[in-house]
């Protein structure tokens, strides 16, 4: 299957590699994007989308001032915003305006990221999450169809995570049905929202609910802030962007600061909860669980986008292994590609197996969402708490892992993985943000924890728990597992080391809490165990995961894709068992000749999945366009194409730059 096709001749490493396939690219293609009817509508989407050029910079992003990357990435954001509207949600249907294929081919305009991210990414979802259908029936198609741009602005300078610390108030006013919202201190400035600081002319706002001298605690407000013809801040209204940041350059994440700035009463997005118009608040029994159902959603989605990001750094490194060659390991003889070296290996395959895992973690997570979704529209939310835990654990830990694999990835490519043309960096730093972004890392294990820290308490009582933290119901009471060296003991382990951890948390607080130390201090005290605790359920839910999914999506493939399926599965059981050999040490009967003939194992399956290594990467159908780098592209014509990115340098536009003539000659000649 060819992906691109090339302009010219493919270098001759590469296409050797192709060669060595052994198994079929398509039909790996196919169960990444779920299914060969959405390979073909990803593909006729991506044609639309990148055919005509419209995603090409003839100067690169990076050689741009920081006002013209947020000018060229506004340009690019309104005919990409055309496309979609125009073309693209007539394939994906307005129901699926979050598609991954959407999101896939938004990469090939931004290397960086779109002003228009968070409009699509969050302002919409909220307005369809939280919004009455009178609201809906409003506000919604304005936000489809562009005539509004919208923001959320959540995140103040004082306050991130912890949203009931939030300062920003609207005080309700029942005298002219408007509500108040004012920001009372220099910690309430809304800081870090996409697209706020210059794009956006309306945001969704959270801010403390004031009603009859009562605070009824944060509550989502939609505020235009901006004319619609003249695009000034409205009165009240202090808003700009909020400097450089280490990526995101070329998007206007923005402060915004309220004076009293009135609403009307129908701009509160009334769905769970209201103010009538005498100032009575209203609000469903279930009013915060329903809405965080938002919060979960852009969580649930970002597991899948760390795959995508894992993908293309994969992808971008292995095609360069295949072309550079270095190191003479015998006088007289070629130097090696460097794709043949174990340690590159070790470095690169775990970063295919990782994006695969992502993706079917993502997809089984998804379905998950959905099953709550309905339950919550019967309102039975009795099943969010874990889909909560879930969607937290595996946001924080997706996200590290990306940004660490990517990296990686980065170290694999040498001095040129640090060139901006590779793209890496770029991959890198978006990640490097997502890690933090939507929940901290930390604070998010820890809100699991409080999950297993429950859960753990009624499998002691007895009790039988929900579908992933079910294994502490058959591991409560083992201290170590006899060690079983197959893929399905490996995941075991795993659960039996997370149960161990758990319950070693459980014992912690309650010791300290019969020393006398309030419950809060005592939990507080087990934060580093609990955080370590949480992980581990993470990494036993990921491991039995992508195991099963695997198996299960594999059933009908020919046996050669079903044979390179299970080799990626497996390395990943491996890879994470080799890692963890503390943990294993300690809760099961594992031994030193155990742990070495998994090294072994592990080695030799690194040799047997070199050969399709090219094919792999191949199979993940990322178009030039969307890499967007000179180490990675399908022809493999890397070193051609640095001399090209370094020619575009406007540094090179002259050949003597006019600070020679006006500082370093002067000092040459002591004139200075």
């Amino acid at each position: 299957m060819k992906i691109n096709k090339p302009k010219h001749d493919v270098n001759p490493d590469l296409a050797k590699e192709r060669l060595k396939c052994n198994f079929n690219i398509e039909e790996v293609t196919n169960i990444i994007d779920g299914g060969k009817d959405k390979t073909v509508q990803r593909k006729k989407i991506e044609d639309i989308a990148l055919n005509n050029g419209a995603s090409l910079d003839e100067v690169p992003e990076e050689c741009l001032s920081i006002k013209e990357r947020y000018e060229n990435a506004v340009r690019k954001s309104c005919v990409y915003g055309n496309l979609v509207r125009n073309e693209m949600l007539e394939i994906t249907g307005i129901e699926n305006f979050e598609s991954p294929v959407l999101r896939r081919t938004a990469d090939a305009f931004f290397k960086d990221i779109s002003p228009f991210m968070l409009h699509l990414g969050m302002f919409v979802p909220t307005l369809i999450g939280q919004c009455t259908p009178e609201q809906t029936a409003e506000w919604l198609p304005k936000a489809l169809d562009m005539q509004i741009i919208g923001a959320y602005a959540q995140t103040e300078l004082g306050h991130g995570t912890f949203i009931r610390g939030l300062e920003t108030t609207a005080t309700y006013n029942p005298e002219k049905e408007e509500f108040v919202l004012h920001s009372p201190t220099i910690t309430s400035y809304k800081w870090w929202a996409g697209g706020l600081g210059k794009t956006a002319n309306h945001c969704v706002v959270m801010a403390q609910l004031y009603t009859q001298g009562k605070c009824h605690g944060t509550h989502l407000f939609i505020v235009k802030i901006r004319d619609l013809d003249t695009h000034m801040p409205l009165p009240g209204i202090t808003v700009g962007e909020i400097g450089p940041r280490m990526g995101f350059s070329s998007a206007d994440n923005g402060f915004l600061r309220f004076d009293h700035f009135r609403i009307p009463r129908e701009n509160m997005l009334m769905k769970h909860a209201k103010v009538e118009k005498d100032g009575v608040y209203v609000k469903s029994a279930k009013h915060g669980k329903l809405t965080y159902g938002t919060m979960v959603f852009i969580r649930v989605t970002l597991v899948s986008e760390m795959s995508f990001n894992i993908s293309k750094a994969a992808t971008i490194a292995i095609r360069y292994s295949a072309v550079r060659r270095q190191t003479e390991l015998r006088p007289n003889e070629p130097e090696p590609q460097i794709l043949d070296y174990p340690t590159q290996q070790h470095k690169l395959f775990i970063c295919i197996a990782t994006a695969h895992a992502f993706q079917l973690t993502s997809c089984w997570l998804w379905n998950t969402f959905q099953a709550v979704l309905a339950d919550m529209k019967k309102g039975n939310v009795d099943t969010l708490p874990e889909l909560h835990a879930l969607s937290s654990c595996l946001k924080a830990v997706s996200t590290s892992d990306a940004l660490s694999h990517i990296e990686q990835c980065r170290f694999a490519c040498g001095g040129h993985g640090y060139m901006l043309s590779s793209n890496l960096p770029f991959i890198y730093s978006f990640v490097a943000a997502t890690r933090t972004y939507e929940g901290d890392y930390t604070v998010l294990l820890l809100q699991t924890a409080r999950f297993l820290v429950k859960a753990s308490e009624q499998a002691e009582a007895g009790k039988k728990l929900t579908q992933t933290v079910s294994y502490l119901n058959r591991t409560a009471n083992a201290d170590r597992l006899n060690w079983d060296n197959t893929h399905e003991g490996i995941i075991k382990s795993f659960q039996v080391i997370a149960a161990g951890k758990i319950g070693q948390c459980v014992k912690s607080i309650r010791d300290r809490t019969a020393s006398g130390m309030d419950y809060e201090d005592a939990w507080l005290m087990t934060t580093v165990q609990l955080v370590g605790a949480a992980e581990a359920h993470c990494r036993a839910v990921l491991l039995n995961t992508y195991w099963s999914e695997m198996r299960k999506i594999t059933e009908a493939s020919s046996a050669d894709v079903k044979k390179v399926m299970h080799q990626l599965a497996v390395l990943y059981l491996m890879y994470w068992a080799l890692e963890k050999t503390g943990d294993l040490l300690k809760y099961s009967s594992v031994s030193k000749k155990d742990l070495d003939e998994l090294q072994r194992r592990y080695e030799e399956l690194l040799a047997e999945l070199r050969p399709n290594a090219v094919g792999l990467v191949d199979a993940f159908d990322l178009r030039d366009e969307i890499l967007h780098s000179s180490l990675g592209s399908y022809d493999g014509r890397v070193y051609e194409r640095l001399i090209e990115e370094a020619h575009k340098s406007p540094l090179n536009d002259e050949p003597v730059n006019q600070s020679f003539h006006k500082y370093t000659k002067p000092l040459m000649l002591g004139k200075l």
